[in-house]
């Protein structure tokens, strides 16, 4: 046994296999691309190893014997392993396969990642792909800890921009949503005032949709309101917004996903002026290495992202 295991080597193996596929020598010898008297030289080898016959020569041929049979069915499975991981390599060095993580802030999550992640899968069915929603600052901490490939993200002012490697984005633009039936829903021009005495739906102090907010309502010397429900979940502000009058302010993207998903329900006020958030980046932590994947996904993104 420990013969055959120190002594037997890969070109036997892919012999043997060449020799059951065909059963001819000189086939397997042109299929390996030797000459036949190498190949039956090897295989004199391989049987002087073994210690038996492997095949019985014949005028049509070669057959295996009992041995051959034992010898042939695990070099079957040897070369079989063998190309796959070869298919699974190049897939991988492609960028059809493997893994890539990446993270988003909500509007460009919806508007840009998601169908660049629909155009990356159309080429790599089998790709791990992971895209998570968060804040920016949460963002960022998983970025330094090395939990992403690139993230969608503004960047805190506690993060040293010399770590980063760092491509513009867009700017996110902020829609009013409110369920269909809201009694501003059909009026033209809604102002700030309009909307000043809602229950608001917004992300907590300090996050840019809720500072954008508040300082639109202080740029026009209009009370910053009061009601106010802190939240960055959108499934909890749908459930509010549903069966009441109560507004929520959510990115572009959102916004239009759902008022054009063709669900009735919802319904962005027609604002006189519209609010502009500070532009977010393509971030990279500098000196990580991205994937073959995550490469190609970059590709999509900014393709979505028209650069």
């Amino acid at each position: 046994m420990e013969n055959l295991i120190t002594r037997l080597q890969l070109r036997h193996v892919r012999l043997l296999h060449a020799i059951g596929r065909y059963g001819q020598i000189s086939l397997a010898a042109e299929m390996l691309s030797v000459s036949q008297p190498a190949a039956s030289r090897m295989l004199a080898d391989i049987e002087k190893i073994v210690g038996q016959p492997l095949f019985a020569r014949h005028p049509k041929g070669m057959t295996a014997t009992s041995m051959g049979e034992i010898l042939l069915r695990h070099a079957k499975k040897i070369v079989g392993d063998l190309e796959e991981a070869a298919t699974d390599v190049e897939a991988f060095r492609a960028g059809r396969s493997g893994r890539v993580k990446v993270g988003a802030v909500t509007g460009p999550a919806v508007g840009f990642l998601v169908p660049a992640v629909q155009g990356l899968k159309k080429g790599a069915e089998f790709a791990d792909i992971t895209v998570d929603v968060a804040p920016s600052a949460e963002l960022m901490a998983g970025l330094l800890r090395g939990d992403y490939d690139f993230v969608l993200a503004r960047i805190p002012p506690d993060v040293d921009p010399r770590l980063l490697s760092i491509e513009r984005g867009r700017v996110e633009e902020i829609r009013m949503l409110v369920r269909a039936g809201h009694p501003l829903a059909p009026k033209d021009n809604v102002t700030f005032a309009d909307i000043a005495d809602l229950v608001w739906l917004i992300q907590a102090s300090g996050m840019p949709i809720r500072e954008a907010v508040e300082q639109a309502f202080v740029n026009r010397n209009i009370p910053v309101p009061r009601e106010i429900i802190n939240t960055s979940s959108l499934m909890v502000s749908l459930r509010y917004l549903i069966n009441t009058d109560a507004v929520a302010a959510c990115s572009k993207e959102v916004v239009e996903l759902l008022v054009n998903s063709g669900a009735a329900g919802w319904a962005a006020l027609p604002m006189r002026e519209t609010l502009i958030l500070t532009p977010y980046h393509i971030i990279r932590l500098k000196g990580r290495s991205i994937t073959p994947l995550g490469k190609r996904m970059l590709e999509y993104l900014k393709s979505e992202l028209a650069f």
